[in-house]
C-alpha cells in the first residue's frame, strides 16, 4: 500500500498510514486523531498537526488531484492511487480546523469464499447472488457507511462473464473491478473546471455500448436519472443508501426519486424502483437480506 503522494503533507500520521492493521484514520476539527484498528475506535493522544499545517497540506493534495478545496468549495472526496479513500471538510463548514478521514482499501482481494469463511453469507446465498450476476439481473446493494457495499460489489463483479463490456460510473472512483474489458468514468463535481454530473455521464456512456453498468454512490435525486431511462437500467448497482430493515432498498430508492420529483410521494414511485432494480441487497457488515 503506497501513500507516497500524500505522506509529505501528512507527516504526523505517516506511521499510521504505513500500519497495515489500521483500517481508518480520522482527524477531527479539534485536532484530535483517531484510528480504527481491528474494529475498535482508538484515540491517538500523542499526535497533533501544527496550526495551519493540515489545511495547507489538504489544499496541496487537492491541487495534485485536480480538485478544488477552499472556503467556497470546502468539501473534498478523492481516491488515492492504491484505492484508499480520502475525505476532508475545511472551514467554514467545520471549525476551528479541518476534518479529514482516510479509509484504507484493505479488502481488494476478497473472494466469495472469503465472505463465506467469515460467515458474511452462506454457501446458498453466495450461489444465489452469483447466479443473479451471471444472469444479468439488476441489483441494488444498500447499506450504511463501512458496511461492505464496495467489497461486496467488487466480489460479485468477478462473476460477470469476461466477454462483457463493463462501464463503471461513480462520483468518487472507489470500485476495483478485475475484468478484461472495464471502462471507468468519474463525475467531476468539485474541480476547477465545469461540473460533469451523473446525468452527463449517463448520456455519454450510452454511446459506448456497455453490456453492464456498475453505478456507485447513489445518494440523492440522481437515482431518478437511472430509473427514468429503461436503456440505462443498471445490471449491477452499488448504492450508498442508508438501509433500515423496516423499509428496505426499494423504499429507499422510492424516497430518493421522490426527492427529485417534488410533486410525487415515495409510495407513488416505489413500483418503478422495484421494477427497475429486480433484486435488492441490504448490507450490514456484510450481513445480507434480500427482496425479489
Amino acid at each position: 500500500m503506497s501513500f507516497d503522494i500524500i505522506i509529505p503533507f501528512l507527516k504526523p500520521i505517516e506511521h499510521l498510514l504505513m500500519n497495515a492493521t489500521i483500517s481508518e484514520i480520522m482527524v477531527n476539527p479539534d485536532g484530535s486523531v483517531w484510528i480504527e484498528e481491528k474494529g475498535h475506535i482508538l484515540l491517538q493522544p500523542g499526535i497533533r498537526f501544527d496550526d495551519g499545517a493540515l489545511l495547507t497540506g489538504l489544499e496541496v493534495i487537492a491541487n495534485r488531484f485536480g480538485k478544488k478545496l477552499d472556503a467556497d468549495s470546502p468539501i473534498m472526496n478523492l481516491r488515492l492511487p492504491d484505492g484508499s479513500r480520502m475525505a476532508a471538510l475545511i472551514p467554514p463548514v467545520v471549525n476551528p480546523r479541518p476534518m479529514m478521514t482516510i479509509r484504507k482499501f484493505t479488502s481488494r482481494n476478497f473472494t466469495i469464499y472469503d465472505l463465506i469463511e467469515r460467515r458474511a453469507m452462506t454457501e446458498t446465498q453466495a450461489e444465489t447472488l452469483t447466479d443473479y450476476v451471471r444472469r444479468g439481473d439488476n441489483l441494488l446493494i444498500s447499506g450504511g457507511t463501512g458496511s461492505g457495499k464496495t467489497t461486496l460489489t467488487n466480489v460479485l463483479s468477478s462473476f460477470i462473464p469476461d466477454s462483457e463490456r463493463i462501464l463503471i460510473l461513480e462520483d468518487v472512483a472507489e470500485l476495483y473491478i478485475k475484468k478484461p474489458h472495464v471502462i471507468s468514468a468519474e463525475a467531476q463535481l468539485d474541480t476547477h473546471k465545469s461540473q460533469i454530473g451523473f446525468t452527463d455521464l449517463l448520456k455519454a456512456s450510452l454511446r459506448h455500448m456497455p453490456d453492464r453498468s456498475i453505478v456507485g454512490e447513489i445518494r440523492g435525486p440522481e437515482a431518478r436519472v437511472f430509473l427514468a431511462s429503461p436503456a440505462a437500467v443498471m445490471s449491477l448497482v452499488c448504492g450508498m443508501l442508508m438501509c433500515l430493515p423496516i423499509t428496505g432498498p426499494a423504499a429507499i430508492v422510492a424516497g430518493l426519486v421522490a426527492r427529485a420529483q417534488a410533486q410525487r410521494k415515495p409510495h407513488q414511485v416505489g413500483g418503478q424502483g422495484i421494477a427497475a432494480i429486480g433484486i435488492g441487497l441490504g448490507v450490514f457488515n456484510i450481513l445480507l437480506w434480500t427482496f425479489a
